[in-house]
């Protein structure tokens, strides 16, 4: 008697909306005062893709990101964002719409008045969320962070690193589908950088969440590009071995308001262009 075996069932292919961009900017071009800031912009972000946008201080970085997170309006051309052309929505529906984002801002923004907690908390509290499990999140939050002994102290109590950690707790509190980082870095040590970096890779490795991320340094760039989340190592980052780089990490370079480059680590830097090569050495 032979023994029956189990069919051998093949993994179901992604769907559409798995493996749809999340971010897409379709020929967008912004101007102020009749300045243009951004020009014919197109580039789109995958699933799980970390894009980090570099440039010169004042080439739309900022903009660019107040764009995706529906804050302003393009002059010209479409945004979508979770397969939702965002220029077309009204202000009431953007609100609901921008629950599935989370937002780093540049310096923290950070409610002075109110505590650790319930600065983390504050779209929970928002969306009605009882007082018990806020609570329980919030201190998941900050143990992602490695601050819950912070929880109860309020902004001028902490540090700009702890303040900017604060800051990722709660926008990875609601767990979204992406997050914006504008400047994570900003105005940091280099020690302090390289912890919110080891944060942001933590988020890109464990949650696989998709990301925009500004920053004004070029090597917390690379530094994203060549490491990985190690638990082995006290929850920090390692260089990923035989000088691999995050195949999830690629770029965006803007530079008066254009797209100058837009691909992987590798492309960027073995450009044979002399501003990219000037910019990114």
């Amino acid at each position: 008697m032979t023994t029956p075996t189990s069919p051998v069932v093949e993994p179901a292919p992604p769907s559409a909306a798995e493996t749809a961009p999340v971010v897409v900017f379709d020929n967008v071009s912004i101007t102020f005062d009749v300045k243009p800031v951004l020009e014919n912009l197109s580039f789109s972000v995958a699933p799980g893709e970390t894009r980090i946008i570099l440039g010169p201080a004042g080439c739309g970085k900022s903009v660019l990101m107040k764009l995706a997170n529906g804050l302003l309006c393009p002059d010209t051309g479409s945004i979508t964002i979770f397969g939702q052309d965002i220029t077309q929505m009204r202000e009431r529906d953007l609100y609901p719409f921008r629950s599935r984002i989370g937002m780093v801002f540049q310096e923290s923004a950070l409610f002075d008045s109110l505590s650790v907690e319930d600065n983390v908390a504050y779209r929970l509290h928002e969306e009605k969320v009882p007082a018990e499990e806020a609570h329980t999140r919030v201190v998941e939050a900050l143990k992602f962070v490695e601050l819950e002994q912070a929880i109860a102290k309020f902004p001028s109590e902490l540090s700009g690193g702890m303040r900017r950690r604060v800051s990722i707790a709660r926008a990875v509190i609601t767990k979204p589908d992406l997050i914006l980082y504008d400047s994570p870095t900003g105005g940091l040590d280099p020690i302090t950088s390289t912890t919110i970096i080891e944060l942001v890779i933590k988020q890109r490795d464990v949650s696989h969440t998709t990301s925009l991320l500004i920053t004004h340094r070029i090597q917390d760039a690379f530094t994203l590009a060549m490491n990985r989340y190690s638990p082995d190592r006290n929850h920090h980052m390692e260089r990923i071995p035989n000088d691999g780089i995050d195949p999830n990490t690629k770029f965006l370079v803007l530079n008066e308001g254009k797209i100058v480059f837009d691909g992987t680590t590798e492309e960027l830097v073995t450009t044979t262009d002399p501003w990219l090569k000037e910019f990114v050495s």
